[in-house]
């Protein structure tokens, strides 16, 4: 009974939004027995309800137009997705350059260019925090303003 209990809660979790296997177990963990929960999470696998690379090309797809490659790599990583799946999820989204997602959200933030070196910083640690390389951001701020319009 415990198991099956598990299984509809599991299920009305995946209704709801994909998740990573590790967040499924600790969403579940105070209802059942690890082995029962482990139990129920591989049947889900089996039947291909609950994958962590569809979790985490989606969570890729939702979060890349405002997040950088580190940001998507940790966020994923915290939420137990294997190395090798972040990598192909990643991979996947490719298409879409580092440096024009940087130019999207940048331009969504502060649309011109910094006037002074404090100014420059503010913005640098902005787009840092969002997960960009340090190099895509010294690049992003070098440009010139007609360089930024045009994409």
């Amino acid at each position: 009974m415990a198991e099956a209990g598990l299984r509809e809660r599991a299920l009305r979790y995946l209704a709801q939004r994909e998740y990573s296997r590790a967040e499924l177990a600790r969403k579940l963990a105070g209802h059942g027995s690890a082995p029962e929960i482990d139990a129920v999470l591989d049947r889900l696998t089996e039947l291909e309800l609950l994958s962590d690379a569809r979790f985490a090309a989606a969570w890729v797809r939702s979060k890349a137009g405002r997040f950088g490659a580190a940001r998507l790599r940790h966020d994923l990583a915290s939420r137990g997705v294997a190395a090798e799946l972040i990598e192909a999820a990643l991979e996947g989204e490719a298409g879409d350059e580092e440096l024009d997602r940087a130019r999207r959200v940048w331009r969504a933030k502060f649309g011109q260019a910094p006037a002074d070196a404090r100014e420059w910083a503010r913005q640098a640690r902005f787009l840092q925090g969002r997960g960009f390389a340090a190099a895509v951001i010294r690049k992003l701020l070098k440009e010139t303003p007609d360089e930024s319009a045009e994409g």
